[in-house]
């Protein structure tokens, strides 16, 4: 089965990979095969951008006959899929190789997380999740999770991992840790804005968001939130946050912006937002564009499929309305991936949005998914994205208009800089008549 995927399904949902000694699992020879073929037949890029796939699988499948457990074999097909340096390309195990691997994590703590100069901070604490009745803090540093220390996870990065892909890696590394069975709880040492140790156990919870499924991966939780703030001389922006590009998100959109749609200004806060379903980016661009505008363009071996902007000319009753026509302002982070990528890229591009924050993930490539022989799924990029400017966004991220670094000491004063600095943007232009 075949159909585009979101990527934060291979942020959590990829188990690590663990070995022990047993019989030869079977369906091994297929599975491999299957993989190797799919990329070989599917790979935007013929040439394989300098790959020998023919000699990677002459190297590894001997490797992949000789798995003693599905962990092994994920692990060699996991080797393989890194050769080609691209996202988009993982296997989704159907079936646990260990306890460790089977755990429930679908339960949170109620607090996000980001790696600030070299520390696990908490970057933002849910209103009315299980940290938010421990008492803790934006800004509080993590010293440990359970019995792993915070120097323990971040020593799994490598040492020459690039800082936008270490601020990655640090984040699922502890959010693994964090999450569990909803109804468990977990015992987190902080240090709080004094650097003072503070230990408090949480409660952890399901998601609050709406449950997705997407074909055979696993349910997704979908947030949305819509809320008024002012800048600092007192116009009324709209901020318009959610947490994966699903089709429940749409009609909670079109919502906010008839909200919104005399304010001064929108800010569309994607920080967080690893992606989802691209083909919404042309209904949601068209809340904004009175035209049809190409905002990309998605390259595969033999066709190019362009996003173009489908203007929204009827709002939620179905009145005739007109496209917001007021200043746009995105804010990303290095945990913006995939559709929110191209999306805040796309827009930025033909100079309908201003970007806010850190450059983002740089992880924009569209992808399937297959069911492999062992059961096992395989998710893997098809086509390249480059936007309007012809700027590709894979490995580079979407570079912001304005860098706006997030420090520990804005988060324990309260602050949201990048959200600031898009509220003192929208007072810079010309008010909306």
């Amino acid at each position: 089965m075949r159909l585009a995927i979101p990527f934060l399904a291979l942020l959590l949902f990829n188990s690590p990979i663990h070995q022990s000694t047993t019989s030869p699992i079977p369906l091994a020879a297929e599975t491999f095969d299957a993989v190797w073929t799919i990329v070989r037949d599917t790979h935007f890029d013929p040439s394989m951008q300098g790959v020998d796939w023919d000699a990677v699988r002459t190297e590894l499948r001997p490797r992949a006959l000789s798995a003693r457990t599905p962990g092994e074999l994920r692990a060699v097909l996991g080797e393989m899929l890194s050769r080609l340096h691209l996202s988009h390309f993982a296997v989704i195990p159907a079936s646990p190789d260990d306890e460790e691997d089977a755990r429930d994590l679908g339960g949170e703590p109620g607090f996000d997380v980001r790696l600030i100069d070299g520390e696990l901070v908490v970057s933002s604490v849910e209103p009315d999740g299980g940290a938010s009745r421990a008492g803790v803090q934006p800004g509080w540093a993590i010293d440990r999770i359970g019995a792993t220390p915070a120097s323990a996870i971040l020593k799994t990065i490598a040492e020459a991992t690039s800082e936008r892909i270490a601020r990655l890696e640090a984040w699922r590394a502890a959010t693994a840790k964090l999450r569990g069975p909803a109804g468990s709880s977990i015992a987190i040492a902080f240090r709080d804005g004094g650097d003072a140790p503070v230990v408090r156990t949480i409660a952890r919870e399901r998601d609050p968001g709406e449950p997705v499924t997407v074909g055979a991966l696993p349910t997704l939780r979908v947030r949305f939130s819509a809320t008024g703030a002012e800048t600092p001389q007192g116009r009324r922006v709209g901020v318009i946050r959610f947490s994966a590009w699903m089709t429940t998100v749409d009609a909670e959109f079109q919502r906010a912006i008839d909200r919104y749609r005399d304010a001064d200004g929108i800010v569309i806060d994607l920080r967080g937002n690893p992606g989802g379903l691209a083909a919404m980016l042309m209904g949601i661009s068209g809340q904004f564009l009175d035209e049809r505008v190409t905002l990309g363009v998605m390259k595969t071996r033999d066709s190019e499929l362009r996003f173009v902007s489908n203007p929204r000319l009827v709002d939620a009753s179905g009145m005739r309305v007109q496209p917001f026509a007021g200043p746009v302002a995105i804010l990303v982070d290095g945990l913006t991936g995939s559709a929110s990528e191209c999306f805040a890229g796309g827009m930025q591009a033909i100079g309908r949005a201003r970007v806010f924050g850190q450059t983002s993930m740089g992880q924009a490539l569209p992808a399937l998914f297959d069911k492999l022989p062992n059961g096992d799924v395989f998710i893997h990029a098809w086509g390249d994205f480059v936007t309007a400017d012809g700027t590709r966004v894979e490995g580079r991220g979407v570079v912001p208009d304005e860098i706006v670094p997030v420090t520990r000491r804005d988060l324990l004063a309260g602050r949201d800089a990048p959200l600031e600095a898009a509220l003192a943007w929208f007072d810079t232009r010309k008010p909306r008549q």
